[in-house]
């Protein structure tokens, strides 16, 4: 199979493209190579998956300042910067007898990946290659690269330039790959995260306008800033991989009456003045429906009722529900009769 190609070769744009520059490319050429305009034609079929993710790469400023620095290992799952560069500067030397000290040293580069160059020399004849194969087989089987050795002396067994060393463990692996995933943004109200919801989204196609229409479940109790996954929905795999996933981050729109911390919800009622004095009942509303809640007498402003269970259902355990903490605020008549002023002053006058 054919070296992969650099991402933005497939876009034909330059490394200091902006947003702008890679998405007019990536339209155009998506546009060229979509399967609805090129129906059985295999070779704009995988041109197609090429540029899409390309584009699904260079788009993602993460993605690309990884691409740039590590190439194609940068994007690989588990990759880790931090490692990558302490072998790009260190070698192989930790491996004990590599690094050019040993029986044996070379030379690796990758296309972009983070072993830009490395030194191997077999000295003296001496070395294993069939151990030296089974330590390192795994790493240069990954394809796109160029592999090349050579002898310091006449017996080595590995003379001359070997050129590629694409049958060194097989050559580039020709499984399935995963399409990549498709990112996008879903609002829902408060009630509807609250006891969770079927909705409905469309997706467009950006470089055809082509709709497509998918059902989602919102689970209950869900938050604002989480990500639902639907499987199998997002970019078509290669070579037979399975499909990438849709990827939706879901938004909340904040309720008017109650604020949301953890499954745990907050209000607040207003009681009137003689009520917090003197005790009493209150109407509270929850998301469940309201409920009559005690007031003691002498109940101060700020003062907290808790209401066990009137919270949110975790989204663990439907089961379990957090509480609803209402805060009371004291009601002053703006008017009084004369009476109840008469009243208030004698009250303040022994008070």
């Amino acid at each position: 199979m054919a070296a992969k190609r650099d991402y933005y070769e497939t876009l034909g744009v330059n490394k200091s493209a902006d947003k702008e520059a890679i998405k007019r490319a990536y339209r155009k050429l998506a546009k060229k190579y979509h399967p609805d305009t090129n129906a059985g034609n295999p070779h704009a079929e995988e041109m197609f998956k090429d540029v899409t993710e390309a584009y699904n790469v260079l788009s993602d400023e993460k993605k690309r300042k990884l691409y740039d620095e590590f190439g194609f290992a940068g994007l690989q799952d588990g990759f880790s910067e931090e490692a990558a560069r302490q072998a790009a500067q260190g070698g192989f030397g930790g491996f004990g007898g590599f690094g050019g000290n040993g029986p044996f040293s070379g030379s690796y580069s990758s296309n972009g990946g983070p072993f830009t160059h490395q030194e191997f020399h077999f000295e003296n004849g001496s070395g294993d290659m069939d151990d030296i194969f089974s330590m390192f087989g795994d790493m240069f089987s990954h394809g796109g690269g160029n592999h090349s050795g050579r002898s310091t002396s006449g017996n080595s067994g590995f003379t001359g330039n070997s050129g590629s060393w694409s049958n060194f463990s097989g050559g580039r692996s020709s499984a399935g790959r995963k399409g990549s995933d498709v990112m996008a943004d879903l609002t829902i109200s408060f009630d509807e995260a609250v006891f969770g919801c079927e909705k409905s989204i469309s997706l467009q196609d950006p470089a055809t306008g082509k709709v497509s229409n998918l059902s989602i479940h919102i689970p209950a109790g869900i938050e604002s800033g989480k990500t639902v996954r639907l499987k199998g929905q997002g970019n078509p795999g290669r070579n037979g991989g399975a499909a990438g996933d849709v990827l939706l981050k879901v938004n909340v729109t904040p309720s008017r009456e109650f604020e949301r911390k953890g499954q745990n919800v907050y209000s607040t009622i207003r009681v009137p003045f003689t009520t917090a004095a003197l005790g009493g009942k209150a109407r509270v509303h929850t998301l469940y429906g309201d409920v009559e809640c005690s007031i003691k007498a002498g109940t101060q402003g700020g003062s907290k009722i808790r209401l066990k269970g009137k919270g949110i259902s975790s989204m663990k355990n439907p089961s379990v529900k957090g509480d609803q903490y209402v805060t009371v605020e004291i009601s002053v008549p703006r008017r009084l009769t004369p009476r109840a002023k008469e009243a208030l002053e004698e009250y303040r006058a022994v008070s």
